[in-house]
Parts: C-alpha cells; structure tokens; sequence
C-alpha cells in the first residue's frame, strides 16, 4: 500500500481521483510498473501507470498482473465453491457432485488487527485489514485449492456480513484468482433446488453490501477502541468496556431500570361477573363494570368495590346494545426458540429446559 495517496484518472467519472485500495504491481510479461485500484465514488477500476516508491523492494513476480492474453489460459481443474460452514461445504458439495469443490473459509479470513485501531482517521476512516494467525492455515489451504481451480464461486452467506466475507476472500485469493471466473452467489436455504438456482443466477459481488458492513465494523472499532481505555481510566476498573450497540443499550436498560424504582404502586379494584340467560342451555358469558351511575367508577379500596357488589348481586341485568362486526385475525408467525418457549411457559407451564427437551 503506497504510503502517500495515489491519484488516478477515472474513465467512468471523467475527473481525476484518489486511488481507493490502491496497490502496486508489475503490469504483463514485461512488468510494467502500475497503480491499480478502484475509484472511491463509482468503484470503477483505475490504473496509473508508473513507478512510486510503493513499488522499491517488491519482488516484479509476485506482483505481477497478468496480460489479457495470459488470463485467457484455461486451467483444466474443478470448479472450486467456497461457504463459511464445514457442515454446509459437505452438504452443497453433495449436491453439485463431480466437478465442484467445496471448501468452507469457516467465517472471515481476514479482520482489523487485534492489537491496536487498523482505521486510519486521517484517511476517510481507511481499514487495515491482517489475516487472523488462527486463520493463516484456512488461507493457506484454499490459496492452494484456487491455484489448481478452473473458477470460483462465492457461496458465503446471502447477508452484508456474507458479502464481506466473499470480498476478503476475493482479495487474499487475488493472485490465485487471476485468469479465471469468479462469481458470487447466494441462496436463502440448503436444498438442490436452491442451490441449482443460485450456480445458474451468479452475479458479482455487490460493493454497498461490503460497504455497509464494513462502515459498521469500522465504527464498532473506533467507537470501542476509544471509549474503551476511557471509561477503564475514569472508574479505575479493568475489564470494561464500551461499544457502539451495548452502551446505548445499557444506557436503555438504565433508564428503564430507574423509571421501575421510581414506581409508586397505587391501589384500584375492577369488578367482573359472570351472567347467563335464564333459559336451559344458556350460555355463560363475562362482562366488566364500566359505569355506576353515569360514571367510570374509580374504586382505591376494596370496601368501595364490596360495597358495590353488594348492590349488584340482587340486582336484574339486560342486554342493553347488540353490535356486531367481522374481524379479521392473521395467522401467529412461525415460532422462534424464544417464542416457543415463551408460549409454552404460558400455555402449560414448561420451563425452557423441559421445552428444548421435548
């Protein structure tokens, strides 16, 4: 990554920009020394040809980019699928059978150093992104699986934090990938008929999905990397820490949490009764006491309430008003674990360990 910032032409914007994710390579079987990168407003591909300090100290074939005539050589080996899960690599690989490999990338392959920010502020926020230690044997296996590919298709998960993925492999995988297709695809659930769906619909990766995510990644990092340290300083207890979502959640929970000690309970009563039509076989229905004399009742004690109850247990009813009207009730959503739980507490008095049991 050149430590001063690139300037590009962008054929797409017809104006001069700043390279995004610029790097320096060795264009053809010549190595002509280039920038290649994108434009931060379209995403478009730019290239400045010329040498920049960038390029002093790098080896010419391991940051070669291949001609257009060398990427049109074709490999002959299988067509290589990469998902996040080892347990949905065997089964998609079960489906697409002979001529497919399916290797998982078991989440990302690469993050923000753990060891200090990896955003540079100056810099419009720009990300430093290092291949987890856990993760250089991952990336060491599917660099070798790629190198032997005939394409590569990214099955990561069809959401932004999947998007992501797919981009970051596209990039460690950058060398290997040279000369042969690369696709992305998605599918919502692990059948053959999705899966044959998704492989005959393939599409590139989509950078406002890799753009969202990685905007809320980077302000995870910076709103935590520096209230962090903060916040551990002014209480003077280690272990704490701050976050873009959790502390305006505990903040709610705070809130919520003093508006509850701050409840003073006061007392009232309703009255309910039980009618039933004089006749045989009436049926029995529930009514609420809504007005005594004209008026809400607002009874604090239950004497108020016996003392009204009193009155109405002789007292003759009849049905004053009959309205009728349709109403229409949809249909409960699927059950969750947690709602299902819930309303199997509710309904037969489960605990949530008899109700996973069952």
């Amino acid at each position: 990554m050149p430590a001063e910032p690139i300037i590009g032409y962008c054929v797409k914007c017809k104006e001069k920009r700043e390279i995004a994710e610029a790097r320096a390579v060795f264009l053809g079987e010549q190595g002509r020394p280039a920038t290649q990168g994108r434009c931060p407003v379209c995403g478009t591909k730019i290239t400045r040809f010329g040498r920049t300090p960038a390029h002093e100290g790098l080896d010419p074939a391991a940051h070669t980019v291949a001609s257009k005539a060398q990427k049109q050589r074709q490999r002959s080996g299988p067509k290589m699928v990469i998902v996040e899960s080892p347990a949905k690599a065997r089964t998609v690989g079960r489906f697409l059978g002979r001529g497919y490999t399916v290797e998982a990338s078991v989440g990302h392959v690469r993050d923000l150093p753990a060891n200090r920010m990896g955003v540079d502020i100056e810099h419009d926020f720009r990300p430093r992104y290092v291949i987890p230690a856990k993760k250089k044997e991952v990336v060491k296996k599917l660099r070798a699986k790629a190198q032997k590919a005939s394409a590569v298709y990214l099955a990561t998960d069809p959401d932004r934090e999947g998007e992501a993925i797919a981009w970051h492999l596209q990039a460690v995988l950058e060398r290997q990938l040279r000369g042969i297709p690369v696709h992305r695809v998605e599918f919502h659930e692990i059948t053959p008929e999705a899966v044959d769906h998704a492989f005959a619909h393939p599409r590139d990766i989509d950078r406002l999905r890799v753009d969202a995510q990685q905007a809320r990644r980077i302000l995870d990092r910076v709103v935590g990397y520096t209230l962090s340290p903060l916040l551990r300083q002014k209480l003077s207890r280690k272990g704490l820490s701050a976050g873009r979502v959790q502390s305006v959640a505990l903040r709610l929970v705070c809130e919520r949490e003093r508006e509850i000690q701050a409840f003073v309970p006061v007392e009232y009563w309703s009255i309910e009764a039980e009618l039933k039509k004089q006749e045989a076989g009436g049926r029995s229905f529930w009514a609420k006491l809504v007005k005594v004399r004209g008026e809400e009742p607002d009874l604090k004690t239950g004497e108020e309430a016996q003392a009204i109850v009193d009155d109405l247990e002789g007292a003759a009813y009849r049905v004053q008003k009959v309205t009728r009207r349709e109403r229409k009730r949809r249909p409960a959503p699927p059950f969750t674990t947690s709602t299902m739980q819930q309303e199997a507490s509710r309904r037969l008095r489960f605990t949530a360990k008899k109700t996973m049991a069952l």
